[in-house]
């Protein structure tokens, strides 16, 4: 296959060390270029330069793969990468001399998964921490996803009481900005978080990105606010209307409505208007608009004569019942 493509490759050129490097000369050199060829590293490259990155990694896995092998250098030495093919393949059974028979070499060690700080630690280097082996060993484990990315946005008091749409700009470890529309669920409470698998940072090690968590911050409203799901309003009237009653509108998240305010009502009666708050799956709360009699911004002397003679007609003790 690939590697037997790659026999004529000299391994101590294809790692930059000498005939006679040490065992952590070997595995320095691997690291380093492990690390620059990593394919999970060139995955924002063009397909050329992915392809010559994944070819030469191939190579540097190959070279570490006899080189760091005390046996299978030495026939390395001897014979050339010609001794891969001595017995059919090199890590077959049968007459194979790196076979699983009696006085064979245990596949983990040619892989770096007893302890010889192979593919693993060079993984781990970079932030992830996971495969078990080289490219051809067995029992891979999955590598670990990326890094989860946090970014808190506001969105409209309209839009998380309704639901609705929000776009926000990503910038990426490349320096690439990304925009993500994200939707967001009616009646979404302050502070929630909301989930977007696979939008957070890459691995770097071919496991799965990690997941964008938007924390959603609600702008205030100039006239309504929520407690659960009831929304709260106050709705200013004049002496008139609170004295005879009226008919008003009364503009809302699902619409203008008319309200009918009785007569005779003081400032701080409260209507309740039932499933005209918040809509959110299978429940929906209640509207509450409290009632405020509000003066005009300037009352003349003559406004005050007759509302004078208004409280001596009514003489009536508005705090009669206040008590302590």
């Amino acid at each position: 296959g690939e590697y037997n493509r790659m026999a004529d490759d000299d391994y101590y050129k294809v790692l930059g060390v000498s005939k006679n490097a040490s065992e952590s000369e070997i595995q320095k050199a691997y690291r380093k270029l492990a690390r620059k060829y990593h394919p999970d590293l060139h995955a924002d490259a063009e397909q050329r330069e992915r392809d010559r990155a994944k070819q030469q990694f191939q190579k540097v896995q190959q070279a570490y793969d006899v080189l760091s092998d005390p046996k299978k250098r030495g026939m390395y030495d001897q014979m050339g990468p010609g001794f891969e093919q001595m017995g059919g393949s090199p890590f077959g059974g049968g007459g194979s001399p790196f076979g699983g028979g009696p006085g064979g070499i245990d596949i983990s060690q040619i892989f770096g998964g007893g302890g010889g700080g192979g593919f693993e630690d060079i993984l781990r280097q970079m932030g992830g921490g996971g495969m078990g082996g080289g490219p051809m060993g067995g029992g891979q484990r999955t590598p670990p996803k990326g890094r989860d990315v946090e970014q808190e946005i506001t969105v409209p008091f309209a839009t998380a009481i309704l639901g609705g749409q929000h776009q926000i700009s990503l910038q990426r470890r490349n320096g690439r900005v990304e925009k993500i529309d994200i939707k967001i669920p009616a009646g979404i409470e302050a502070n929630k978080k909301i989930r977007l698998r696979g939008q957070g940072q890459s691995s770097g090690n071919g496991g799965p990105r990690g997941d964008l968590m938007v924390v959603v911050k609600v702008a205030p409203h100039p006239n309504y606010f929520r407690k659960g799901l009831n929304l709260h309003v106050t709705v200013p009237i004049s002496v008139l209307e609170a004295a005879e009653g009226a008919k008003i509108d009364l503009p809302t998240p699902h619409g203008t409505i008319t309200v009918t305010v009785p007569a005779g009502c003081s400032s701080g009666k409260s209507l309740r208007l039932k499933g005209m708050g918040i809509k959110a799956k299978e429940r929906s709360g209640d509207l509450i608009a409290n009632l405020q009699i509000v003066l005009p911004d300037e009352v003349s002397p003559e406004d005050v004569d007759l509302l004078k003679q208004l409280d001596e007609r009514w003489n009536d003790s508005v705090r009669e019942e206040l008590a302590w």
